[in-house]
């Protein structure tokens, strides 16, 4: 049976030497690149991709988090777990607004890395098997003389693409904000609590909290407001959570 190859991006040689002995013990197959620029190189359309990526924020040539754009761009569920020497909040907070899986803060114990490892895989492989199949539309022959027209929606969620449209424009997401806006949208006026949110966008909750999901609906919003700057699509309920605006128009205001 094949090993699982877990990419490595850390400019440490010693780091990268203990990382891979400690995966390759586990059963994984590391491979070790000390810049973004080589780890690009085995990554698609160049390469396949790995099953996870572990990825240090200070690299020498670029930006761990701008090499994470650029990673997720060419492997949209690509698995990345950020590995940095920094404490501050603010730069776990980027990484988790980015969509990151996990986030691991040196100095780290080895085992407790490899052991995050297999969690984030086990999540994605749940997340893989528990994705729902296409949605059929319904027919128009099928649909009752009875029925009342549907109201047209300036949202248009492409599960199967996991890309969302905001009257007609393609959202740039990260995969929290595609999960949270996908599940306001569900049913619009409906007050989502944030740990209802946390349970149903994050995979494994229990490592998350409310203000991840602020920050989240922060840059969610931002996004919206660019293509419709007059609207207000989310809601906040004070104490309670957050709901998508059940009287959004169907077609954007005229300037």
């Amino acid at each position: 049976m094949a090993r699982a190859q877990i990419l490595i991006v850390e400019d440490e040689p010693g780091i990268a030497d203990t990382l891979s002995y400690a995966l390759r013990t586990e059963g994984f197959e590391p491979l070790w690149c000390a810049t973004g620029e080589a780890a690009l190189q085995h990554l698609p359309p160049q390469a396949p991709a790995p099953a996870l990526v572990i990825l240090d924020v200070g690299l020498p040539d670029l930006n761990g988090f701008e090499l994470f754009k650029r990673i997720r761009e060419r492997a949209a569920d690509l698995p990345v777990v950020f590995l940095t020497a920094r404490s501050d909040e603010i730069d776990r907070v980027v990484g988790l607004e980015l969509g990151a899986d996990d986030y691991v803060a040196k100095p780290f114990s080895p085992r407790e890395l490899v052991a995050r490892v297999r969690t984030v895989l086990r999540r994605t492989a749940r997340a893989a098997a528990a994705s729902p199949p296409p949605l059929l539309l319904t027919t128009a022959a099928a649909v009752p003389p009875t029925s009342a027209p549907a109201v047209p929606s300036p949202i248009e969620v492409d599960d199967g693409r996991r890309r969302i449209r905001y009257y007609g424009r393609p959202l740039e997401l990260s995969r929290y904000e595609y999960g949270l806006l996908k599940t306001l949208a569900e049913r619009p006026g409906h007050v989502y609590t944030r740990d209802v949110l946390l349970e149903r966008v994050w995979d494994d909750p229990g490592d998350s909290f409310d203000r991840t999901v602020d920050a989240h609906v922060k840059t969610l919003r931002a996004k919206l407001k660019a293509v419709a700057p007059t609207l207000e699509p989310i809601r906040t309920h004070r104490g309670s959570g957050y709901a998508l605006a059940e009287d959004l128009p169907a077609s954007l205001p005229a300037a």
